[in-house]
């Protein structure tokens, strides 16, 4: 099968289009054949280096992806035929450890694996995974919102409906309004009824945020975003941040709440070294929230909602897969508004 591949750590340009061998399903599992893998921050890390999850060289990146059902396994134990149109839950968990036990897959403890870090992922015509894993789309959702749902708007819902508890009438501040996760919990949060603030980096991409319900903007390249938020709210604060980025955003993002606030983070995409005052969250009793990832649940929760065109993944540009590498220096380049999506050749 065609895929891309790197060999070795470093630029877009270790990015190499390869023949591979195509993946046969064993017990319990299936092989997708992908039409669409969508880009994520974690793939340029991996790719770069700063991430090191792959056990070894050729390695094929890309957890998110829009495909068919090409073969399904002995004893997989899922309703689902070949031609089925389907995405998937990424990660792939032991089963058995005592967080996944207790319904918390998304925090194994034991053997935590996702597709395109530690097992071959979905930049290639095929994918294989366990079966269960799979989730059907409607048919109203294109291959390439397919690969652009399941990271962005499961981590999104993991974050502001699961760990978050995020309730109607709340204010809640959602940082780089452009990327992906950012614009499915925007539209996660007007969904439950909240208010929301959005940050980002130019007018251009501030006016899409608002165009998909953000209430209010601010570009942090021109005004502190904190500042901002104090006197917007008349000085209390916002009752959730959900914040993935990092770095200086962090202490600033702790400040913003309002007395009982909670942020919600998933990531550091600028740095995970942050500091802080701590007298701001015991003063004000706030609270901080890890999210990792999101569970097969969560994605299957929100197919009626996007079939009803309550949700829509937002995709940015699409590239073909011979030109991965062009993509992620698109990417790199924060041009983008959602997500950035490849789409994988077939023959006819």
């Amino acid at each position: 099968m065609f895929a891309i591949v790197y060999h070795e750590y470093g630029g877009p340009e270790v990015l190499k289009p390869a023949v591979m061998p195509r993946p046969h399903a064993g017990r319990g599992e299936a092989v997708v054949r992908v039409h669409a893998a969508s880009l994520n921050a974690f793939d340029l890390m991996a790719r770069a280096g700063r991430y090191k999850p792959n056990p070894g060289f050729p390695h094929i990146l890309g957890s998110d992806f829009g495909g068919e059902v090409e073969e399904i396994g002995p004893d997989a134990g899922v309703p689902y035929r070949r031609g089925q149109r389907v995405t998937a839950w990424w990660v792939v968990p032991c089963g058995t450890c005592e967080q996944c036990a207790a319904g918390h897959p998304n925090r194994c403890a034991l053997d935590y694996k996702y597709l395109g870090a530690h097992l071959p992922g979905a930049y290639a015509q095929y994918v294989k995974l366990p079966a269960v894993n799979l989730v059907p789309i409607p048919d109203s959702m294109t291959f390439e919102e397919a690969a652009a749902f399941p990271t962005a708007f499961g981590t999104a819902w993991h974050m502001l409906v699961t760990i978050a508890e995020l309730r109607p009438g709340e204010t809640v501040l959602i940082h780089a309004a452009s990327s992906g996760v950012s614009t499915a919990a925007i539209q996660i949060a007007k969904l439950v009824g909240a208010y929301v603030y959005a940050t980002g980096s130019t007018d251009e991409k501030l006016a899409r945020a608002r165009e998909i319900g953000a209430d209010e903007t601010i570009n942090y390249a021109t005004a502190d975003f904190q500042g901002e938020i104090m006197r917007r709210t008349g000085k209390r604060g916002v009752d959730v941040v959900v914040e993935h980025v990092g770095g200086d955003v962090w202490e600033k993002s702790i400040r913003s709440l309002t007395r009982g606030g909670r942020l919600v983070t998933t990531g550091g995409t600028a740095a995970y070294d942050v500091t802080m005052n701590v007298a701001y969250v015991f003063h004000k009793e706030l609270r901080l929230l890890g999210a990792n990832s999101t569970t097969r649940g969560e994605l299957a929760a929100q197919m009626p909602l996007i079939a009803a065109g309550k949700l829509r993944p937002v995709v940015d540009r699409v590239f073909p897969l011979d030109q991965a590498a062009d993509a992620h220096r698109y990417m790199a380049g924060r041009r983008h508004f959602g997500k950035v999506v490849l789409r994988i050749p077939h023959e006819s």
